[in-house]
């Protein structure tokens, strides 16, 4: 059974560029600028004001895999990095990639991914009209989709969340963010016109992900 992680990196468009209409809706319950601000940098977080940039996918057992990712006016011919088969193109076409992928995929792992990651693909897949070749949101506690934050919380009975960057120091796996490079800076480096940098951070990602899976799944799974 093919077990595949996967990761993706949003974008928010710019809040000048949205309708009126839009900017009305969303600064509707913003009581001061500081407010404001605050909704227009949230922007990358929603399926409705974002895109997505990129996605990182990597076979748990032979570590390999590809990361698709958008290079808006500067296309690069496809290259491969460390087991990665790096491959550029649109939202549409990243998203078809994505599921071409999904379509022999057994079980799939992500952090967070039942929060973010798995609602956002279906979203920006309906927007452009992409199919999905598998459900991304079964029943919380089916095997098919493992969730490292729902496990490392164990469904939510330890209240503390935390991040993947502290579970990678928790267990001594090396962090995507040792590189320098944070989600926060996502949507900065994508207007500089620095992709590749994006796609190797969300590479790091997947990597940082397939470790910690290893961790729980010999040393924190339920064995039947």
């Amino acid at each position: 059974m093919k077990k595949i992680i996967f990761d993706i990196e949003t974008v928010g468009h710019k809040f000048d560029d949205l309708e009126g209409a839009t900017q009305e809706y969303l600064l509707r319950y913003a009581e001061s600028d500081e407010d404001a601000e605050k909704i227009k940098d949230s922007l990358s977080l929603y399926p409705n004001t974002a895109e997505i940039v990129t996605i990182g996918m990597l076979d748990a057992d032979t570590n390999k895999g590809w990361v698709f990712f958008q290079t808006p006016g500067d296309m690069l011919l496809p290259f491969e990095e460390d087991g990665l088969a790096y491959q550029c193109g649109t939202e549409q076409e990243i998203l078809e990639r994505f599921w071409k992928v999904m379509a022999s995929c057994g079980q799939f792992i992500t952090f967070n991914g039942r929060t973010f990651d798995c609602p956002f693909l279906l979203i920006r897949s309906a927007v452009n009209r992409v199919k999905p070749t598998r459900d991304l949101m079964p029943n919380r506690y089916h095997a098919a989709h493992i969730d490292l934050f729902d496990q490392l919380t164990f469904y939510g009975a330890v209240k503390r969340r935390f991040s993947l960057d502290m579970w990678c120091r928790t267990f001594g796996i090396k962090s995507s963010k040792e590189e320098g490079i944070s989600g926060a800076d996502v949507k900065d480096l994508f207007h500089a016109g620095r992709h590749i940098d994006i796609a190797r951070y969300c590479a790091r990602d997947v990597r940082a992900t397939r470790e910690l899976f290893l961790v729980w799944n010999q040393y924190i799974k339920k064995r039947d």
